[in-house]
């Protein structure tokens, strides 16, 4: 695990809230993105300076998008966050 991906307890946890693709065509691995979109805003750089092993600079800001409008990253704040009152371990997003 590199500094800013998560760690598999955290993938484990978000990876349920993720949207499952109902197109045809397989897409990129959802972790590889995700962790390219948190990398990209805990270092604060722009999308086409992404490192490249996190997948196309233009995959990482349309798939935020899309699961900025959706609802996704949303929900997996309100999971968080009721992981974190319930005592549960929670996830350092």
């Amino acid at each position: 695990m590199r500094r800013h991906e998560l760690s598999n307890c955290e993938w484990e946890f978000v990876r349920l809230l993720l949207p499952v693709s109902l197109r045809g065509r397989k897409r990129m691995d959802d972790r590889s993105i995700l962790n390219g979109i948190v990398w990209k805003f805990r270092t604060g750089t722009v999308w086409r300076d992404v490192p490249e092993r996190y997948g196309p600079w233009a995959t990482l800001p349309a798939r935020s998008r899309r699961w900025a409008t959706d609802g996704t990253f949303d929900r997996t704040l309100r999971a968080t966050q009721a992981t974190r009152r319930s005592g549960g371990p929670g996830v350092a997003l």
